[in-house]
């Protein structure tokens, strides 16, 4: 009888301790990620979701975005099933912050807190049709010699020695000026679809997507909205970031036109996800997009300072940069821009710079230099985590609005600084070699870009490569 009690009063404490913990996880708006395994198909959990009154989005063939008035991560792990292997919350996602441009921003405001704020890029209502190939003329590129980095990296001597052949690039950032001179005639154009005719002629589920994707927006019009209010250059936004990204992987060259990125026979696939609202479920669809439509090389200048504490394994992200391994491409990505601007070192901080430390053997993770080879005060490290340096510190490329420049905005006299900057030149000196060697794989690609780095002191034991990116040295290799 004692037993019986003391077990009745056991079951009694767990469900009261059950019951207190389900009150203190009221019902709310919430967003996750779910991935699921055999033998029930995402589909099939997707249309049981949705049955139940969830808004529900199949992501990859076993990833579904769950969300609406549901509990917390917590309590719905308490739901898994054999079937349901993972669940994690939808983390939000923004560029590479500039802190140079942050904290020039809040010491004008500081000083003029009634200061009024145009916007430094179109509004979406005036997203611009798509425009056909143009004629071009030849020529010399009249501002190459204002991009340092260029000439720092032997581009001009491996152009001449390989110019390189047709390869698609994906720029995954905040969108493209797919109108831009200097890029318009290499933006890739995805010729299974007949453009405005409002049908999928491809059936890759998207609608006349001729140049790529907008993810945020969800249109085949992915131009670059970035910082279109203080709100968005507060929280690190960078007017014409994707656009400034693309210039350095792939502006075309010998066109009398602006300047020449690292591969100018390159296409470049833009896929815009980042904005006001960029999150991981938006990502995923973005590196999907890539590799399902023939990308072979993504540059991704964005990621955050470590995992969110309260879900610390962003799996879905992991799991779809493996989806590209798998498909023999390549995610170069920046390192990370510090902590209030100040680089750390990404194998030991708490946060390290993400994706970009992440353990899938496709990512090249890039560093920033300056023009003396030394590291961006700002820029992430790491002997393990970070594979090679590049140019990433007043950076001279292509803005929106068929304008280029090194500063991000004149007022404020801060200039195109980060690992976002760093990240495409990598990007596109692997679009050179491998458009050259299509036999090789993405690790022999990889291997070729870090074996050719040619040493830094700013580097030696703080990267893997312990050296910066050199085209000329890399296109012999």
């Amino acid at each position: 009888m004692l037993f019986q009690r003391q077990t009745f009063l056991s079951l009694l404490t767990v469900f009261l301790v059950v019951m207190v913990h389900l009150a203190s996880y009221q019902a709310r708006a919430e967003d996750f990620l779910i991935k699921v395994t055999q033998p029930i198909s995402v589909s099939r959990m997707a249309s049981y979701y949705s049955q139940q009154g969830y808004k529900t989005e199949v992501l990859t063939e076993q990833w579904l975005r769950v969300s609406g008035q549901t509990q917390n991560l917590e309590l719905m792990n308490f739901f898994k099933t054999n079937s349901v292997v993972h669940v994690q919350k939808n983390h939000k996602i923004k560029i590479q912050e500039n802190h140079q441009l942050k904290e020039q921003i809040a010491q004008y405001l500081r000083q003029d807190p009634n200061a009024g704020f145009k916007p430094f890029a179109p509004s979406k209502k005036d997203n611009p049709p798509i425009p056909v190939l143009p004629s071009e003329t030849q020529g010399p590129d009249p501002l190459f010699s204002k991009q340092w980095g260029m000439n720092d990296i032997g581009l001009k001597r491996a152009l001449e020695i390989n110019p390189g052949h047709e390869i698609i690039v994906a720029v995954i950032d905040t969108g493209v000026d797919y109108t831009h001179e200097d890029l318009v005639g290499n933006m890739w154009r995805n010729s299974r679809e007949i453009p405005d005719n409002n049908i999928d002629d491809d059936q890759n589920g998207f609608i006349d997507d001729i140049v790529g994707w907008d993810f945020l927006d969800n249109d085949n019009k992915p131009y670059d909205l970035a910082a279109t209010s203080m709100n968005d250059l507060l929280n690190g936004g960078n007017p014409g970031h994707g656009t400034h990204c693309a210039g350095n992987v792939a502006a075309r060259a010998g066109n009398s036109k602006g300047i020449t990125g690292v591969a100018p026979q390159a296409k470049i696939m833009a896929l815009r996800f980042i904005g006001e609202n960029g999150t991981t479920a938006d990502a995923i669809k973005s590196i999907k997009y890539a590799v399902d439509n023939g990308a072979r090389v993504l540059s991704n200048s964005w990621g955050s300072e470590g995992e969110d504490p309260q879900d610390p394994e962003n799996q879905a992200l992991r799991d779809i940069i493996e989806y590209a391994a798998q498909h023999d491409v390549l995610f170069v990505a920046a390192a990370g821009n510090g902590h209030q601007g100040k680089g750390y070192d990404n194998d030991t901080d708490k946060d390290p710079g993400v994706p970009a430390s992440y353990d899938n053997d496709n990512i090249i993770s890039v560093a920033a230099l300056d023009s003396s080879d030394k590291l961006g005060a700002f820029s992430n490290w790491g002997a393990r985590t970070v594979d090679i340096g590049a140019p990433g510190v007043k950076v001279f490329s292509t803005t929106v609005g068929h304008k280029y420049s090194d500063t991000v905005i004149p007022i404020f006299n801060a200039t195109w600084d980060g690992t976002s900057m760093a990240c495409p030149h990598v990007a596109g000196a692997a679009a050179l070699y491998w458009s050259s060697h299509p036999e090789k794989s993405y690790k022999e690609v990889k291997e070729a870009i870090l074996k050719s780095a040619r040493p830094v002191a700013a580097l030696n034991g703080k990267s893997v490569s312990g050296g910066k990116l050199n085209v000329e040295d890399l296109i012999k290799f």
